[in-house]
This record gives C-alpha cells, sequence and structure tokens, in this order.
C-alpha cells in the first residue's frame, strides 16, 4: 500500500487501483446509509410519502394496519398485510358503486341512494354471494311477481268460459 498526501485528500493507491478520500467521503455523504439508516446528504425539505400513495391506493394503508393491530388479529402483523387489505377494500367499493351509479342513472337520478346500492348488489351474482346475510337499510327489495299470481293469457282453441285451473 502506498499513500501520498495532496491538497484536498489522500490519494491512496490499493491493489493498483488508486483511490481520493475526499472524493470518496464526499461520495459517501451524498449516498444514502446501507442498512436502514436515515440518508446523510438529504435535506429536511424532503417530503414523506404514505404507504397508500407508494402502493397506488386510495384507502388508507396507515390506518388499516392500526386498526389490524389494535383489534389484536394477531400477534403481529405483516408489512404486506395491510396494503392488501387496503387494496381488495378499495376494489369492492369501487365495484359497488359503479354498479350502483348504473342503478341511479337508469332511474334517472343523480345521486346515489341506499335503495341503488341493494339494486346494484342484488343484481350482480358474486356481490350477492358476498352480501347474502347483509341487510342494507332502506334498500328495499327487488321487485320480483311471481308468475303464478299474474294474470292468465288465454290460448288458442281454448275454451274461454273454464278456467285454467279446472282443466284436466
Amino acid at each position: 500500500r502506498r499513500c501520498v498526501q495532496e491538497t484536498g485528500g489522500i490519494n491512496a493507491e490499493y491493489m493498483g487501483n488508486s483511490i481520493n478520500t475526499k472524493s470518496l467521503y464526499q461520495h459517501i455523504n451524498m449516498s444514502t446509509t446501507g442498512k436502514g439508516g436515515k440518508a446523510r446528504g438529504k435535506t429536511a425539505s424532503t417530503k414523506q410519502v404514505s404507504r397508500s400513495s407508494k402502493a397506488g391506493l386510495a384507502f388508507p394503508v396507515g390506518r388499516i394496519s392500526r386498526f389490524l393491530k389494535q383489534g389484536k388479529y394477531g400477534e403481529r402483523v405483516g408489512a404486506g398485510a395491510p396494503v392488501y387489505l387496503a387494496a381488495v377494500l378499495e376494489y369492492l367499493t369501487a365495484e359497488v358503486l359503479e354498479l350502483a351509479g348504473n342503478a341511479a342513472k337508469d332511474n334517472k337520478k343523480t345521486r346515489i341512494i341506499p335503495r341503488h346500492i341493494q339494486l346494484a348488489v342484488r343484481n350482480d351474482e358474486e356481490l350477492n354471494r358476498l352480501m347474502a346475510n347483509c341487510t342494507i337499510a332502506d334498500g328495499g327489495v327487488l321487485p320480483n311477481i311471481n308468475p303464478i299470481l299474474l294474470p292468465s293469457k288465454t290460448g288458442k282453441g281454448k275454451e274461454e268460459g273454464v278456467d285454467p285451473s279446472q282443466e284436466v
């Protein structure tokens, strides 16, 4: 190893490679540390980025994480669990709102009311299975009339005086 003192730093030669320690220290100070430490060269103006925006979600990942921890669903909560749960909840919400918006548009309304949510959920096979045991307040029921209760149409060649229930 051979070291030569110069102005502005020490030039060192190690195993055939020349290294300027001043530029090396400047490079280390500008870069981040290796294992989870704070960045050395970054200023305080660096903005915090939420986990929701990192994942590209609108639902709050931090809040869901807090609820999972406080709810004692498990001894520990992984880092990916609240992100995944937030993504699933956001997808289900978007699906219900889209179908409810279509139901509101069909009824010539601009505002979604519980009736529109009920129609959207009950007309979709998968959402109906998911929310089979749920009651939506002020949702009403699906319009359904049993065909037996409808007035019967008389066919050609049948006698009009004979009641269809009395035919043999």
